[in-house]
């Protein structure tokens, strides 16, 4: 009951309400950002959400696009600025997809999205990660975020799926608050993100 129409209905309110409250603080940051990044202040990236569906994800931008002599993009620790750092230290780069979630796009709970390209790298299990929409925050968030392996991930995003509970979503959010506030999981061990996703060994 909760999973299949009252959370749609939660987070289409609760998200249209913090739209509202957070108006002031967004503008400040979408203006702070356009200076602080020479320009465009959003990011935006197509991703696939529930059925694998693909969407457009918005959030406030990090990294600059500075590129090599060859014309590619820097590496991530390179092009991420210390008002980038700071935006993903307290996740008020994620604040956009609050217009994602009020679109239907994703929800306050889920699988994090991720990258299209990974889609044809998933094993079978791993591929259940999209029964649901994509969330603000997750299972996975909520226990470790970037510190955590690929497959951890993916085994609390698959967990998650069969474990749809209201109790367990407030959990899931206030945990996240906790790990938000203590700065826990921004980065992994070898990245200043996360590294890529290669696929399965037994692929």
């Amino acid at each position: 009951m909760y999973a299949k129409y009252l959370k749609r209905v939660l987070d289409f309110c609760l998200s249209l309400l913090a739209i509202v409250i957070l108006s002031p603080l967004l503008l400040i940051l979408t203006i702070v950002g356009a200076i602080a990044m020479g320009g465009d202040p959003f990011f935006t990236q197509e991703r696939p959400g529930k059925n694998e569906k693909i969407f457009k994800l918005i959030k406030f931008r990090t990294m600059n696009n500075k590129k090599d002599k060859n014309g590619e993009l820097l590496p991530d620790e390179k092009r991420l600025t210390a008002y980038g750092k700071w935006l993903r230290s307290t996740s008020l780069d994620e604040l956009l997809e609050l217009f994602n979630i009020l679109k239907g796009d994703m929800s306050f709970v889920g699988p994090r999205p991720l990258l299209i390209r990974y889609l044809e790298r998933y094993n079978a299990e791993q591929h259940r990660r999209h029964e649901v929409r994509p969330g603000l925050t997750g299972l996975a968030q909520a226990n470790g975020r970037n510190a955590l392996t690929w497959e951890d991930k993916f085994r609390y995003d698959v967990e998650y799926v069969d474990n749809i509970t209201f109790v367990g979503d407030i959990n899931i959010i206030l945990k996240t608050i906790v790990n938000v506030l203590k700065h826990k999981g921004i980065s992994s061990e070898t990245s200043a993100t996360m590294e890529e996703f290669e696929g399965n060994l037994e692929k």
